[in-house]
């Protein structure tokens, strides 16, 4: 960080298996190509939360994946997470050019003001990146999820959207629907225009290990 001074930093903590970071990605992405040039530094810090994603040759495969072309930190052994004293996924801190924080949240939203705080950092004013998904807007109203649950789950849930997580290679097959599992990590399953009452019925062949199934907010009815 001290090869940093003189210009913003925006710091996030990720994991390529949590369905939170994936969802993320895209602004991380546009935040880059937006403001690199402008003197932005964007650093993601992949900080494991499964046994599945803490190979680093599974995180750099998974970087030339998702397409990510800013420079990605490999955190095994959670070192930089401890000095940061990090509370979970996806965290993202911007640090102005004196190496002083300026900004962080925890957890998916709030786009719109870090990217107007990039702005001011960078003495800048312009539109900045829409929102992703409708969830994603300020000022919407959404509604509590299902809790994620470890490991395998099939049965009823409330959210806008299931995600499973998943190491191996195989097949999943979601809703009497199959769905290629090419590699590990974390896959949507079911997406809903809304916060929606559903029944998931998840089954795994081949060499598929179910990690997690994650569910994510959707806009209150």
């Amino acid at each position: 960080m001290d090869q940093q001074r003189g210009r913003p930093v925006l710091i996030e903590f990720w994991d390529f298996c949590r369905p939170n970071s994936i969802r993320t990605l895209p602004y991380l992405k546009a935040w880059h190509a937006r403001y690199a040039e402008l003197g932005l530094r964007v650093i993601g810090v992949h900080s494991p939360g499964f046994e599945a994603s803490d190979d680093p040759a599974a995180v750099a495969a998974a970087v030339e994946r998702l397409g990510i072309t800013y420079p990605v930190v490999v955190d095994v052994e959670h070192q930089i997470w401890q000095e940061y004293e990090n509370l979970g996924w996806p965290a993202r801190y911007l640090w102005n050019a004196e190496g002083r924080l300026f900004e962080y949240h925890f957890g998916e939203g709030a786009y719109d003001e870090t990217e107007r705080a990039i702005q001011e950092l960078l003495g800048i004013e312009q539109d900045i990146f829409g929102p992703v998904r409708p969830e994603d807007r300020p000022g919407v109203v959404l509604a509590p999820q299902t809790e994620d649950v470890a490991g395998f789950y099939s049965g009823p849930y409330e959210a806008g959207g299931v995600w499973g997580v998943f190491s191996g290679e195989g097949t999943a097959t979601v809703n009497g629907a199959d769905l290629p599992i090419p590699h590990t990590g974390a896959y949507e399953l079911i997406h809903h225009d809304r916060h929606t009452q559903g029944v998931l019925d998840l089954s795994v062949t081949g060499g598929v290990t179910v990690l997690a199934v994650c569910f994510t907010p959707g806009l209150s009815a």
